[in-house]
C-alpha cells in the first residue's frame, strides 16, 4: 500500500483539541489539506472533510505536506485563524515534530543552516534561482531514542536509526527534511531528501512506505483567552506501529 492510498476515509478525523474558537486535527498521512496542483486527481481534502464532520465552516491556519501526518489547526473564524498565523510568523507560536531518521544523531543540537528558496508548485515555470538569497533556517533537535538492527542495508554490517524531536524556529519549505539531510541523517520514507535503500527496507520489511515525519505539538497563546495553550497529536499509522515494534516511548 502506498502513502497516497492510505485508508484515510475509513474513520472520522481525530480531533486533538476543540473549543468554540479553534479546532486541531491529527491529520493522517497521504491526505491533502486542501485542493492543490500537487495532485490534480485527488478528490479527498482534509479541509472539506473537517467542515463536513463538524458541520461548520473552518479556516486553515497553516499547511502540512500530504505525506506528513499530525497536528494542523483551523479557526472557526477568519480572525482567529489570522491571529494564530501572526503568532507563527512572529515566532510566538512554536511547532515540534517527531521523525525517524537514518543513523544515530547527536543527543541534541541546533541546526543553523540557511536554505535556498524553493519554487512553489504553483509557479514551477517561474525560476527563482539567483533572484533571492539563501533564507535563514534554524531548527532545534533532541534525540529521544535509538535502535540498531542486525541487518546490513547499506555499507555497514548493521543499521542504526533514531527517533528525534525537532522544533522549528523558522518556517522554510521542507525545512526539517532538508536540515536532516544536511546532517547526513535523512528522514526515512522521504523520496526527495532521503535514501532510497532505507526507504525500501522500511516499506518492504515493516510495511511502512510513508514519510516518517509527524507534526507532534504546538504551543501558542489562545487567540481569545490569551492563556498559554499546548496541543499534542500522538503518532498515527505506520509511525505508531514502528514505535511499538522498536519499544520506543515518548517522554
Amino acid at each position: 500500500m502506498t502513502t497516497d492510498e492510505s485508508p484515510v476515509l475509513a474513520k472520522p478525523l481525530i480531533i486533538a483539541y476543540r473549543d468554540e474558537h479553534l479546532i486541531a486535527v491529527n491529520k493522517p498521512e497521504g491526505l491533502l489539506v486542501h485542493k492543490s496542483n500537487i495532485d490534480k486527481n485527488e478528490v479527498r481534502y482534509l479541509l472539506q472533510m473537517l467542515r463536513d464532520q463538524v458541520g461548520e465552516y473552518v479556516y486553515p491556519v497553516h499547511r502540512l505536506d500530504k505525506p506528513s501526518s499530525g497536528l494542523i489547526l483551523f479557526g472557526f473564524s477568519a480572525g482567529v485563524a489570522a491571529d494564530i498565523q501572526l503568532q507563527m510568523h512572529s515566532n510566538m507560536a512554536t511547532k515540534a515534530y517527531l521523525l525517524i531518521c537514518r543513523g544515530y544523531t547527536a543527543a541534541s543540537g541546533i541546526i543553523n543552516h540557511p536554505l535556498k528558496p524553493l519554487n512553489d508548485f504553483k509557479s514551477k515555470t517561474l525560476p527563482i534561482k539567483n533572484i533571492k538569497p539563501d533564507l535563514e533556517a534554524i531548527s532545534e533537535f533532541a534525540r529521544l531514542d535509538t535502535i540498531e538492527l542486525d541487518v546490513a542495508i547499506d555499507k555497514y554490517p548493521s543499521s542504526r536509526y533514531s527517533l528525534v524531536k525537532v522544533k522549528i524556529l523558522t518556517g522554510r519549505r521542507h525545512q526539517i527534511r532538508r536540515h536532516m539531510k544536511h546532517l547526513s541523517h535523512p528522514i526515512i520514507g522521504c523520496p526527495k531528501y532521503g535514501k532510497s535503500i532505507h526507504n525500501r527496507y522500511f516499506a518492504t520489511t515493516f510495511d511502512v512506505p510513508r514519510l516518517l515525519l509527524h507534526s507532534y505539538q504546538m504551543t501558542l497563546e489562545h487567540p481569545v483567552s490569551k492563556q498559554p495553550l499546548l496541543i499534542t497529536a500522538e503518532p498515527l499509522g505506520g509511525f505508531k506501529s514502528l514505535m511499538e515494534r522498536f519499544g520506543w516511548q515518548l517522554p
